[in-house]
């Protein structure tokens, strides 16, 4: 089963947004803009790395980046039976599940962001990875600096987050050593995030949360909070408080969404940070990513050649498992398309095989299998990225 996760702030990156600009799915930037009154745009093209390192633009930017990318996908027919996103991240999750729709989405990721970096410029604190040491060590190592300090992120086995002021976090990561850590690494944010020093901003975001409507989720979304799967939307909201003062405990999520059967990670928006946690976390796993228009091809013919998502002969063709036998082929370019001839529904397709032309590209097909249809006109301006044509691979 596929699993999508959407990566927290500190995954953004100066121009993230640009080789998403000429994509259909790049329209959501003008939706979040609409919704926050704020230029999204300039931020994912145009700011700088101390405007982007902002919590109020960083979690914004970062949301927004991943939303683009959730949709693109969607557009070549994957979608996912489970969703996972850490910190700011589990935001996405929940709008990709459906438990909040995409304007809701921003306007609470947009005051979040407000709310998170006014409380860290009332109380000063920062954060450190801690490496090399389990987490009840790290814990340990909290317990006795005598100063405000706290475990949390719990990211993968071997690798902690602590925050709280900076005095405190120099003793404890002292102790940490001392136990045996192999690294201790300061951390480029603004604040001690996920610790009671968050404590004005969950009473901020809970007036926002408290005027917004929760649904059901589609599929399975794991809590950061407990690490828990909630089908209920209404479990949600006092999840999303908590979770502003509570530890993250993604390794126990990554643990969990293997325990219920998911065998394909795939992050969705800037960065392969989760990827990397998720191979430490999941034994065996090859977590795939989409950050850049360029990354949807290698997805399809990943998650075709990927033997956990082959159907058997005898198996029901329901939920994920037709992520396994149909695909979409997708304009390599904007232009003309123009089909090749003999291309027609119910004809053999070879890998490689010419479908059409699209301007001076060819649009080759990653996939063996059955035509099934055509999805561009002749004549038609296309898209980069468009689906243009429908298969069932054998």
């Amino acid at each position: 089963m596929i699993v999508f996760m959407y990566p927290g702030q500190g995954s953004q990156q100066p121009g993230m947004g640009a080789a998403w600009v000429d994509h259909p799915s790049w329209e959501l930037v003008g939706e979040a803009s609409e919704v926050t009154a704020r230029d999204v745009s300039r931020l994912l093209l145009h700011a700088d790395a101390e405007e982007l390192t902002e919590t109020r633009n960083s979690q914004l930017a970062t949301f927004v980046m991943s939303m683009v990318a959730l949709d693109a996908v969607t557009r070549l027919g994957t979608e996912a039976a489970g969703h996972a996103g850490h910190s700011l991240g589990e935001y996405s999750a929940l709008t990709a599940a459906g438990v909040l729709d995409f304007s809701d989405a921003v306007a609470l990721v947009a005051e979040r962001g407000d709310a998170m970096q006014a409380a860290a410029e009332e109380r000063e604190g920062t954060m450190a990875a801690v490496l090399g040491l389990d987490d009840d060590d790290v814990q340990i190592a909290c317990s006795r600096s005598p100063g405000e300090v706290w475990l949390a992120n719990h990211n993968a086995p071997g690798q902690a987050v602590i925050a709280g002021t900076p005095e405190a976090i120099d003793t404890a990561a002292g102790i940490a050593r001392e136990l045996g850590a192999k690294r201790v690494m300061p951390l480029q944010v603004g604040g001690a995030f996920h610790t009671p020093f968050m404590a004005p901003a969950r009473d901020r975001l809970t007036k926002a949360i408290d005027r917004t409507e929760f649904r059901d989720p589609q599929g399975t979304v794991v809590a950061n909070v407990d690490a828990a799967v909630h089908n209920r939307g209404s479990d949600w909201p006092d999840l999303l408080k908590a979770q502003l003062t509570s530890p993250v405990r993604w390794r126990q999520t990554m643990t969990a969404l293997a325990e219920a059967g998911f065998t394909t990670f795939v992050e969705l928006g800037p960065g392969e940070v989760l990827g990397r946690l998720a191979k430490r976390a999941v034994k065996g796993t090859r977590p795939l990513a989409v950050s850049v228009p360029g990354h949807l091809d290698s997805l399809l013919e990943a998650l075709a050649a990927s033997p956990s998502l082959t159907r058997a002969p005898s198996a029901p063709m329901d939920g994920e498992h037709l992520f396994a036998t149909e695909r979409l082929v997708v304009s390599p370019s904007a232009g003309i398309f123009e089909a090749a001839e003999g291309v027609n529904p119910g004809t053999s397709v070879d890998v490689g095989q010419q479908l059409g032309q699209v301007g001076t590209h060819a649009v080759r097909s990653p996939f063996a299998g059955e035509l099934m249809g055509v999805l561009a006109l002749n004549g038609e301006r296309v898209t980069a990225s468009q689906p243009i044509a429908w298969l069932r691979t054998s």
